[in-house]
């Protein structure tokens, strides 16, 4: 990867143009997010070159949100005082697990030492927005060792957090080792307990359960990731870079995910239509059913705020419960969704349905369209 990164900055930056000119206008931008891999691979000044681009061809303000990924073992002082000069206002660590064992088994190579250090330099750098991923039901790991992590990440004092279940994916060493018996499978029912031990303490701690998986710290600052909320309120968003997926009009797009292919595919610079770029492997364009099953599926991430029946009717001209009436009662007489206590026009899910979350999502995907759609 490295030796590529010249090429591959300069290709999203060619990218970014394409896209911004097809358009035929300025698109305001309120995030930016630059994950996957190691973002922190790439350089102070390639960063840059790549904001000043986007400046350049895009509607920024000084209040959009700009994001960057990092592992808590590859980051130096100067480095993150550096983005942060270059206008990177978040930060997100994966520190995953505070315990050296969890750490080996998710073939990790920091140590907890390494997140305090990069919190800490991150503060001084002038980051006020900072976010620490967390992943529960580890093979081995105990409850007390859940808690014990918990602890630890919030002795930094950060303003976010987000908490993930470990899915042993099919085709990994872990996946390998779980089946010939070398690793402990994950045990479900301990995996709940401590996704409801973190609700109940981040809650008792003042932060806000805003999403499935994330938290944010409750003071007079908007402290949730206008990133993720983009996505679960089904607003537009472009994808630039290998692999990057975009989702604008209805149509879904996915660029090349291999690196060189995608310098190449650039290169080339053949005329596409906007929201596609020269990048983009086959696009999908969504049905009104299809949006309408998304847009439930993915606003009931949105803990807080669930779905509105106000925006889906704007957004497709009919009412939420005569498109997905039957779902709707399922789901309320299992008691996983409720009516918001604040808005009756909302639906939200309740405990409960946080804790089967994927239960009430699998109620809005592969539906046969309903009649009144």
């Amino acid at each position: 990867m490295k030796p590529f990164i010249p090429q591959y900055v300069e290709a999203v930056c060619q990218e970014m143009k394409i896209v911004s000119e097809a358009a035929g206008e300025r698109i305001c931008v309120k995030t930016l997010f630059f994950g996957g891999g190691t973002p922190s691979l790439v350089s102070v000044s390639q960063y840059q070159k790549i904001l000043e681009t986007c400046r350049a061809n895009f509607d920024l303000s000084a209040t959009t949100e700009i994001t960057i990924e990092a592992n808590p073992g590859t980051v130096t002082r100067e480095y993150l005082q550096g983005i942060r000069e270059a206008g990177v206002n978040r930060i997100s660590f994966g520190m995953q697990s505070a315990h050296p064992e969890d750490l080996h088994i998710l073939d990790r190579q920091h140590q907890h030492e390494d997140v305090i250090n990069a919190v800490a330099c991150s503060k001084q750098a002038g980051f006020e927005h900072i976010n620490l991923d967390l992943i529960f039901g580890i093979p081995g790991q105990s409850l007390e060792r859940w808690n014990q992590t918990l602890d630890l990440a919030l002795a930094e004092n950060i303003d976010h957090f987000s908490l993930y279940s470990l899915i042993v994916e099919e085709g990994t060493p872990m996946h390998h080792w779980v089946a010939r018996g070398l690793l402990q499978a994950p045990d479900d029912d301990l995996a709940a307990d401590m996704y409801e031990t973190a609700m109940d303490l981040l809650n008792q701690t003042g932060y806000l359960q805003y999403e499935i998986s994330n938290w944010a710290k409750q003071n007079d600052v908007d402290n949730r990731c206008q990133h993720n909320l983009q996505y679960w309120r089904f607003l537009p968003y472009l994808g630039f870079g290998a692999g990057a997926h975009g989702f604008v009009d209805g149509i879904r797009s996915e660029n090349v995910g291999g690196i060189t292919e995608y310098i190449q595919k650039i290169k080339q610079n053949i005329p596409m239509a906007f929201p596609t770029g020269t990048a983009c492997e086959p696009i999908t364009i969504l049905s009104k059913w299809d949006l309408m099953q998304e847009f439930m599926m993915v606003g009931f991430r949105l803990t807080d705020e669930g779905v509105s029946k106000l925006d889906f009717q704007a957004m497709f001209g009919l009412s939420m419960e005569s498109a997905f009436n039957k779902q709707i009662e399922h789901l309320r007489k299992n008691e996983l969704i409720e009516q918001h206590p604040q808005e009756e026009s909302r639906l939200r899910l309740t405990r409960r349905g946080r804790l089967f979350g994927n239960q009430v999502f699998s109620q809005f995907v592969g539906n046969p369209p309903s009649e009144t759609a």
